[in-house]
């Protein structure tokens, strides 16, 4: 970004008296939101010029770069500000856990709504989601937190130290169940077979830094177009 670029940024945030924006940090691949924390114009102007992230820190009066001494770093995938200029939000590719408490996300205290309903921990919920895919985004969040948290005797913590060549050996297998479930006939199997497959679809996915919603925007790019017929 050139000089007058930057600036023409700067200019556009609306700064607080103490010259700070509020910098609302989301995992791009899982869409978790992940942290909260504050800018000043040196390190907003760092956080562009790095790519990665740079705040400034009201308890220590100081300038920290998240992760470069933790190892927990974040890679910006992009940055936009919001329609009053008055906050920030940073998509980042996340490196372990994103809250000093070894958490996955900062927003895990759930609180109860006096309709009965509760926001706790980004776990799954036990009701039926209104949105019949609903549980494939909840997943992807619950494997993002084991992959940022390896909490131990977890079996996704179990593939991931492992490695991509294991998950892919799990992928693979999976695949062959899910091809002898349809042979035999059996639907039950095929079900938990096909679950199991998508399971481990996904953590190659997260592994890999994949986010689904490129899955789905593929498929959706490819919706109402010719396939190619790959038969000669």
């Amino acid at each position: 970004m050139t000089t007058s670029n930057m600036n023409e940024l700067k200019a556009a945030i609306k700064w607080s008296e103490d010259g700070l924006v509020p910098a609302i940090v989301q995992d791009a691949q899982s869409k978790e939101v992940l942290m909260l924390a504050y800018m000043n114009e040196e390190s907003l102007g760092l956080s562009v010029s790095t790519g990665t992230t740079w705040f400034w820190s009201r308890s220590r009066n100081e300038l920290w770069n998240k992760g470069a001494t933790s190892g927990h770093t974040q890679r910006i995938e992009s940055m936009s500000y919001d329609c009053d200029g008055d906050t920030l939000l940073v998509r980042v590719a996340q490196q372990g856990p994103a809250c000093h408490t070894g958490r996955y996300s900062c927003f895990y205290n759930g609180i109860e709504l006096e309709s009965g309903a509760q926001q706790a921990d980004s776990a799954v919920d036990e009701e039926e989601s209104s949105d019949r895919f609903g549980i494939l985004g909840k997943l992807e969040t619950i494997i993002a937190q084991r992959y940022a948290e390896r909490p131990a005797g977890a079996y996704t913590t179990y593939l991931f130290d492992k490695g991509v060549d294991k998950i892919l050996k799990k992928v693979g297998e999976e695949s062959a169940e899910v091809i002898i479930a349809a042979k035999n006939q059996d639907n039950d199997e095929l079900r938990s077979e096909a679950g199991d497959l998508l399971f481990h679809l996904m953590v190659l996915l997260r592994e890999r830094g994949l986010p689904l919603d490129d899955i789905m925007s593929e498929l959706n790019n490819r919706h109402g177009k010719p396939t190619t017929n790959k038969m000669r």
